[in-house]
């Protein structure tokens, strides 16, 4: 039970740090004309090619484009360009609402709409790096990047991204639906323990009578005796960082730094994800990095990981959608915006009480996909019918809490406008 509370504000950290990630990434985006005018730019081919000429596009389009012959029903068309920015418009409001990763629904919700999951985890990384990359050119947070420290955990983060996308690959080749299945059950394993760490939390802040912060959690400032033990083991080189809070600095072995750099990297190559929210608890609780030092030194991490992933593990294999991408990154960037704002007028416990929702309701897709896509590989007695059946009540369970969530912050953001406005004057 003691692992279980510890692992879960773990991860719970890690999503909150996420969240103010993109959040501070949007605002940078959203905040600057020059981006705004670039954002514009990059939508051009997918209005132009999406509108005008997608019927006429489709038939021909290759493979490693998203033709429909590889990826239907995920073929260039206005309508899916559509469904991508709803998805990000929610997942964007879970982001700046409730102050956790909202990233943790987009592979789920693109797999629901029917695109296969090695093309939704691409597609998502591509989608980050995207975002990564526009938000963190003026970042000022960016000037406490600590090279050392990066660079040597870029080095692990490049082999698990590459090992990540090589089991993605290597599944796919051997059966769509077992690469399917293998990303829906790592989906299902840390949705499930998250969700029901996050409803047991508000369940006890509620009973105790504490509100609470949509956007708290602690980042950890002290060492604890797991990063005093670490950064006590001499193994060469060691890797010195935060000279500016420490006389003398603190180090760590290259050893602890290349291994985390690994788990973060096969987390991103494998789900889809930045890996920022493996990353921040790593640094802070287990490593013993400043949260200054940490934030600057992930934002970096995040393009380069993301970055290579996406590109090198995905796009060049054909696995990325340009037109999904832009559509989640829209999308996002209107749904930050909002959700944060709606924090302002709605308790914290009560944003809580969603993200708990939220992510149990992506637990509950993936896991009532599962039986289906395992009962096609005839690991399981289940007929076709009844897989159906089950995919069906997740996707309507998923689509329903989540499509609710927005309606209420969407609604709660327009009643409150003129209080929302008074808030922002002072």
């Amino acid at each position: 039970m003691v692992f279980f509370n510890q692992w879960g504000k773990f991860m719970m950290a890690g999503a909150g740090y996420m969240a103010r990630w993109e959040i501070d990434n949007a605002k940078a985006i959203m905040g600057s004309s020059k981006l705004r005018m670039l954002l514009g730019l990059m939508l051009i081919p997918v209005i132009l090619g999406g509108i005008a000429f997608a019927d006429d596009i489709a038939p021909i389009l290759p493979d490693l484009l998203g033709g429909k012959k590889s990826y239907s029903p995920a073929f260039y068309s206005f309508g899916i360009f559509m469904v991508s920015i709803a998805i990000g418009i929610g997942a964007g409001l879970i982001t700046g609402c409730i102050g956790a990763g909202g990233g943790f629904i987009i592979a789920p919700a693109l797999m629901s709409a029917g695109i296969k999951g090695i093309l939704a985890v691409g597609t998502d990384l591509f989608h980050i790096f995207a975002k990564a990359i526009m938000g963190s050119v003026i970042h000022r947070k960016m000037g406490n990047v600590s090279v050392p420290l990066a660079v040597v955990f870029l080095i692990g983060a490049i082999l698990g991204a590459t090992a990540g996308g090589i089991i993605n690959r290597v599944l796919y080749e051997i059966n769509p639906v077992l690469s399917d299945a293998f990303i829906t059950t790592v989906y299902s394993l840390m949705l499930g323990f998250l969700g029901s760490y996050a409803m047991m939390d508000f369940l006890k802040a509620r009973k105790a009578g504490k509100g609470g912060s949509a956007h708290g959690g602690g980042e950890g400032g002290d060492l604890g005796a797991l990063s005093k033990s670490l950064q006590g083991i001499n193994f060469p080189p060691m890797v010195k960082f935060d000279h500016d809070l420490v006389p003398g600095g603190r180090q760590i072995s290259w050893v602890f730094l290349v291994l985390s750099g690994a788990l973060v990297g096969l987390a991103a190559g494998i789900m889809g994800v930045g890996g920022g929210f493996l990353t921040f608890p790593i640094f802070v609780y287990v490593l013993g990095v400043s949260s200054m030092t940490t934030v600057g030194t992930d934002i970096f991490q995040i393009v380069f990981t993301a970055g290579f992933a996406s590109i090198s593990q995905y796009a060049i294999y054909g696995f990325i959608f340009y037109t999904l991408a832009m559509g989640m990154l829209l999308g996002s960037l209107l749904g930050i915006q909002i959700g944060a704002l709606v924090t302002k007028v709605v308790p914290g416990i009560t944003i809580r009480g969603f993200y708990a929702m939220a992510v149990l309701a992506g637990f509950v897709n993936r896991i009532f996909a599962l039986p289906g896509k395992l009962g096609e590989m005839g690991y399981i007695p289940i007929s076709p019918s009844m897989g159906r059946i089950l995919d069906s009540i997740g996707i309507w369970a998923f689509f329903v809490v989540i499509g609710g969530f927005s309606v209420w912050v969407i609604g709660t953001f327009i009643v409150n406008i003129k209080n929302l406005k008074v808030e922002e004057a002072r």
